[in-house]
């Protein structure tokens, strides 16, 4: 079995959104409201807006055997050394394999950032659990409006 982390490529588009629809309906089908959960990804993950942030910000990709299985995207690097991991998701059935913490170091490795940023959904457990286990701390919680629905949210940090 060949596991790859690479950058995304422009023919990756619709499986990166797949995997997305996807991870969010496993992650969140307790937590979020579909209707909502559906209306964000129509506007976060649609073709033009994956093809934008593949073209603006640091997008990896991972293959097991030439199957996407995850993806992360990152921010560019602020002035002050930070970026924020706004997205990693893996294909649900491929959690806890040590994918997602490739990822994760392939984007420490390239972007060389001081600080990594995270927002997490506080009752995402298994997410709460991948940022903890990998030495993210505490910033702060608030309320987020996700698109009228109250969320309970997580800001950490990662400190390199």
């Amino acid at each position: 079995m060949l596991l790859v982390v690479r950058k995304m490529e422009k023919d990756d588009v619709r499986n990166v959104r797949e995997i997305a629809i996807n991870s969010w309906e496993n992650t969140y089908k307790s937590i979020i409201p579909e209707i909502i959960q559906r209306d964000f990804l129509d506007m976060a993950y649609n073709e033009v807006v994956l093809k934008n942030r593949l073209e603006n910000s640091p997008f990896y990709i991972a293959e097991l055997d030439g199957e996407l299985i995850g993806f992360a995207n990152f921010s560019n690097v602020k002035m002050d050394g930070a970026v924020e991991l706004s997205a990693i998701y893996m294909k649900p059935g491929f959690e806890s394999r040590g994918v997602g913490t490739m990822l994760l170091n392939r984007g420490i490795e390239e972007l060389k950032p001081k600080r990594i940023y995270v927002s997490v959904e506080t009752e995402n457990t298994s997410g709460m659990n991948f940022y903890k286990a990998r030495n993210f701390k505490f910033e702060s919680e608030y309320d987020d409006n996700f698109n009228g629905h109250i969320l309970k949210t997580t800001r950490l940090f990662l400190e390199q």
